[in-house]
């Protein structure tokens, strides 16, 4: 079984990878090669990637699910979101103004500042396309929104794992404004690549 988180990136998917590695899935995130395989259009390479680990989460594998789904029946998907889309295109914004951009091969735009119609109705499209997916298939896949509360029991009881003692993860979490300007400074006036 292979178990996919294919949210979009910026709806909590790191958290998820971090939940996935807890319990000892040999897990891969973003991954700069099989992006650019799936850039290539090389899915029958990805696939191989896939056969070679047990969890995934990030670029590129949303944009491959129902080559997944075919390719390894009894698979389990997991969509995650944010509480609506607007706190979605926020989070995306200011994830530009920090890391290198990889979204314009995805979203078509270099930044997505000045692009808020387009890309949120990009990922509600992606939301419904999932749902619709898999509509007759609710035992394969999860959504979930970390800022509605969900967490460890939701991912247990859909996984068939134990639900861990420890606190819930909350991963890569956006900076806050003065973090964000700390490292603008750093970058442009002192010279000092972000960390």
């Amino acid at each position: 079984m292979k178990i996919v988180g294919i949210g979009l990136n910026k709806t909590g998917t790191t958290t998820l990878g971090t939940c996935l590695v807890h319990w000892g899935l040999n897990h891969i995130g973003w991954n700069p090669d099989a992006f650019t395989l799936w850039r290539e259009n090389n899915i029958a390479e990805l696939l191989n990637w896939v056969d070679r680990y047990d969890s995934f989460e990030d670029w590129p594998w949303p944009l491959i699910f129902p080559e997944i789904d075919e390719a390894f029946p009894g698979s389990k998907f997991i969509l995650t979101r944010r509480k609506d889309p607007e706190t979605w295109y926020r989070s995306l914004c200011k994830h530009s103004e920090l890391k290198e951009r990889t979204d314009k091969y995805v979203y078509g735009f270099n930044r997505p500042h000045g692009h808020r119609r387009e890309l949120i109705e990009y990922y509600e499209n992606h939301l419904l396309t999932v749902r619709d997916y898999f509509r007759d298939r609710p035992g394969d896949l999860l959504e979930v929104c970390w800022e509605d509360g969900d967490g460890w029991e939701a991912l247990a009881r859909f996984l068939g794992f134990e639900v861990p003692t420890k606190p819930f993860p909350h991963t890569n979490k956006s900076p806050s404004r003065k973090t964000r300007l700390k490292r603008w400074i750093k970058q442009n006036f002192l010279g000092i690549k972000p960390e």
